[in-house]
């Protein structure tokens, strides 16, 4: 796995060796990225949820994010995503490694919000409590113009809404979908 573009461009990311983490493919990142382009600037905070690898984290500070939060709840995730920032010699003033399940860091007060987030647990997982999290008007995790990139299964359906989100656009690209929300 490799950073797609930016100033760590071609640059290799190490990945675990077992088959438990599911690393978004090269080409739906590409896609990805290319919505986000215009949203990325040196002042964007991003928040990389169920990081695994940190790869979608990796390359929002790559294209040119001011910041961003990784979040695991496995230690050995959290472990690879140092690993990875240190092979790139990411200035640590520009990121944050959590290990924390995703319910626990989404249900707490934050200093300070994200502008975009990546959200994609393993496919198993219940979306909704994370979901309404974001979407609750008392929480601060979304800034006031932030999206929310969901990656599900195309066999798992979302709402349309939920709390304060609306679902915005779905880019499908085989069996895996992005929803994207903001608020409403």
């Amino acid at each position: 796995m490799r950073v797609i573009a930016g100033s760590y461009r071609g640059r290799v990311l190490k990945s675990p060796a077992d088959n438990k983490t599911r690393p978004t493919s090269d080409r739906l990142r590409e896609t990805l990225f290319n919505i986000l382009a215009p949203r990325i600037s040196d002042e964007t905070r991003f928040l990389d949820l169920c990081a695994g690898t940190g790869a979608i984290g990796i390359e929002a500070i790559s294209r040119g994010a001011a910041f961003a939060t990784f979040v695991d709840k496995s230690r050995r995730s959290c472990g690879l995503i140092e690993s990875n920032l240190d092979s790139l010699d990411v200035p640590e003033n520009q990121t944050e490694v959590v290990c924390l399940p995703a319910e626990t860091f989404t249900n707490r007060r934050h200093e300070k919000s994200w502008d975009i987030v990546f959200f994609d647990p393993p496919y198993q997982s219940e979306y909704a409590l994370i979901l309404h999290d974001f979407g609750n008007a008392e929480s601060n995790l979304l800034s006031d113009n932030a999206i929310l990139i969901v990656e599900h299964h195309a066999k798992k359906v979302l709402p349309e809404a939920i709390a304060q989100l609306r679902r915005w656009r779905i880019v499908k690209q085989g069996e895996t979908h992005l929803s994207f929300y903001e608020k409403a």
